[in-house]
């Protein structure tokens, strides 16, 4: 939003007002132009087959590291996009590259959920949406809420500004990126029928931060 532009938040004009966003945490959601292949769904079928083991709420595979060996294309699909992360969103002067860590696949059944977290140890984290239904969503946590609920204002309508926890849906075929230390969640989706199956991962940086005349300067290879 630019100087010129005005946010209206209760369908009335501000007039010469503006609201302005500062300080936003980005969430960025982004379509595969193409379906699974019969191989990457067989590829699927294996990881699910060589074990799963119960987590909080859901279930996820034993092999942390499934991007390394299978899945090729989508792993690469997930890397270009985090490429245009760094370009677009985080934009760093020196060249930086974020790589996958871990990555595991997430099963959820109709009435598991995934408990409120973030992921330590991680840059940018991702999930990959394989199977979803309808009414599934992912919820992410203000990580100011606590402050911004010291004192309670009843609104009359949620928005930007006076929420604590905004939800996106969660679409089959579709990867969101978001900062790491950014706390989400997943409830129950009372209407499901079918298990949803989602991947996630971790990335970190190879790169130089800092500057050398600053004393701040850490090289990661």
């Amino acid at each position: 939003m630019n100087k010129n532009q005005t946010l209206c938040l209760t369908g009335h004009s501000l007039g010469d007002a503006a609201v302005n966003i500062i300080f936003p945490c980005p969430a960025y959601i982004v379509k595969r132009d193409t379906n699974l292949t019969p191989k990457e769904s067989k590829e699927i079928g294996k990881i699910v087959n060589s074990g799963m083991r119960k987590n909080t709420g859901n279930t996820n595979s034993h092999n942390n590291y499934i991007f390394n060996g299978k899945l090729k294309n989508l792993k690469q699909f997930c890397e270009q996009q985090l490429n245009v992360y760094i370009k677009e969103i985080i934009n760093p002067k020196e060249k930086l590259e974020l790589y996958i860590t871990q990555s595991w696949l997430n099963i959820t059944k109709p009435g598991e959920y995934h408990h409120q977290h973030s992921h330590q140890n991680s840059i940018i984290s991702g999930v990959f949406y394989i199977t979803t239904e309808k009414d599934d969503k992912i919820t992410f946590i203000d990580p100011n809420a606590k402050v911004k609920e010291l004192i309670i204002f009843e609104q009359k309508e949620l928005n930007l500004f006076n929420s604590t926890s905004w939800f996106f849906p969660s679409v089959t075929n579709e990867l969101i990126l978001f900062p790491s230390w950014l706390d989400h969640k997943v409830g129950v989706n009372e209407k499901a029928t079918t298990d949803r199956i989602s991947i996630s991962f971790n990335t970190f940086v190879k790169g130089s931060l800092g500057k050398q005349e600053n004393l701040s300067e850490l090289i990661l290879k």
